[in-house]
């Protein structure tokens, strides 16, 4: 689960276009491994590695921002094996993160309610967190204990204590976009979803309004680069209109 990134690919290989932004629901980890007779974790192992790949082909090919749905406010109902696997990943994945993000010019962030995970993860959050201050190139941002309608009340609550404080103006979208995790990012152009369900799931509620949504029933382990630049490429046959003609 590691950033190991590859050098800038030929252009003949690069799509014509290239969403500046990409959001991923990666569905279908426990499915994968029941197929296989395996255990649940080794699904979300498996989902982890391709993780690694796609943001590799994303990193290459430009995409500037990806924003990955990693576990949500309603994952913690799961059996308590499979969240410790799945949170044991998160912390392999950002200690090896930050010893890579300064090389290959990554910044990470990470969105959700942090307070419920362990002291060692938010510590090793806050170390990315520093990095990020010193790389300029593309942003993963990892969605962990997040949940859409949260972070609207988490918005919401804070431009109210600022209301009542004096220092909040008149509100705008624009305004309030800034109160959101994802302040001073564009929206995801592209959403994808994998694992064949058609419903976002409390996903970046505010910041997919406008997104072209993707879904797919390939399960999120066997979502490769193949299937990646395929979903690219079925969105740039698309016509954006923002409610135009």
């Amino acid at each position: 689960m590691a950033f190991f990134f590859r050098g800038r690919l030929a252009r003949k290989e690069l799509p014509d276009v290239v969403p500046g932004h990409i959001a991923i629901i990666m569905d279908g980890n426990g499915r994968w491994a029941k197929k296989r007779g395996l255990p649940r974790s080794a699904g979300h192992a498996a989902g982890a590695e391709m993780f690694r790949r796609v943001a590799t082909r994303c990193k290459d090919i430009g995409v500037r921002y990806l924003t990955v749905y990693a576990f949500s406010t309603e994952n913690w109902k799961r059996p308590p094996d499979e969240v410790s696997a799945i949170l044991e990943l998160l912390d392999k994945y950002l200690r090896e993160a930050a010893e890579k993000m300064e090389r290959d010019n990554v910044r990470l962030r990470v969105f959700g309610d942090t307070s419920a995970l362990t002291d060692r993860l938010r510590g090793l959050i806050g170390d990315t967190d520093e990095i990020s201050r010193r790389t300029d190139g593309m942003q993963v941002n990892i969605c962990v204990n997040y949940g859409g309608r949260a972070e609207l009340l988490r918005a919401a609550s804070m431009y109210a204590a600022e209301l009542a404080g004096g220092s909040a103006r008149t509100l705008s979208e624009e305004d309030f976009a800034n109160y959101l995790f994802s302040a001073g990012m564009p929206d995801p152009d592209l959403l994808i979803r994998t694992g064949g369900e058609t419903r976002l799931s409390n996903f970046l509620l505010w910041q997919s309004a406008y997104s072209e949504l993707y879904f797919t029933d390939v399960l999120w382990p066997d979502f490769d680069e193949r299937a990646l630049d395929h979903a690219i490429a079925d969105y740039a046959g698309r016509a954006r209109r923002y409610g135009g003609i």
